[in-house]
């Protein structure tokens, strides 16, 4: 049994609708978050630094971004440290292969960085982490990636806040000694 307010509830079920059920500007005093991601948006969430014999940075991501070419389409993934891939949007999708003229040429390139940046936003990811490095400055990766930016995503992931911790400064280096 739970107890909201003057009403009470049987089953949890129901406690979650009435949670979150308004009604002519009432405010519910209960609020579930079903949000199972909401630590990574807040930026306290878990996030992995890899190993200690990893270089710096390899495994530091949320989402990440991963762009693949095969002999007749393009592929881009957006992949989650934890679950694997979140998203995808590839040239091979009936919608978008029919849209393009080829589905390996630089407008193909491009349009895929739209979709793909418009899912993101669809989705809730607004940052990506990114080290996809573009072999040309004009080519089609460096065009896909513009075009993912232009289309309102961040592909540079902020990083996970650590508060500081005033008493790891104040520690004495020999504890047995005793300070005054």
């Amino acid at each position: 049994m739970f107890n909201l307010g003057t009403k009470v509830v049987k089953n949890f079920k129901e406690c979650r609708r009435m949670s979150t059920n308004l009604q002519n500007s009432e405010i519910s005093p209960m609020f579930t978050n079903r949000n199972p991601r909401n630590l990574e948006k807040l930026r306290i969430g878990y996030k992995p630094d890899g190993y200690h014999v990893d270089r710096p940075g390899k495994n530091t991501f949320w989402h990440k971004l991963k762009l693949t070419s095969s002999g007749r389409y393009v592929t881009a993934t957006v992949n989650h440290f934890e679950n694997g891939e979140v998203l995808r949007a590839s040239t091979s999708e009936w919608g978008i292969k029919k849209q393009l003229y080829r589905t390996l040429d630089t407008s193909a390139y491009i349009n895929l960085g739209r979709v793909l940046a418009d899912r993101c936003l669809q989705s809730g990811i607004i940052e990506i982490s990114c080290d996809i490095a573009a072999p040309r400055p004009d080519g089609k990766v460096a065009l896909f990636l513009k075009a993912v930016e232009d289309g309102g995503v961040s592909l540079k992931e902020p990083p996970q806040y650590k508060p500081s911790r005033p008493w790891d400064q104040e520690r004495p280096e020999k504890p047995w000694e005793v300070i005054g």
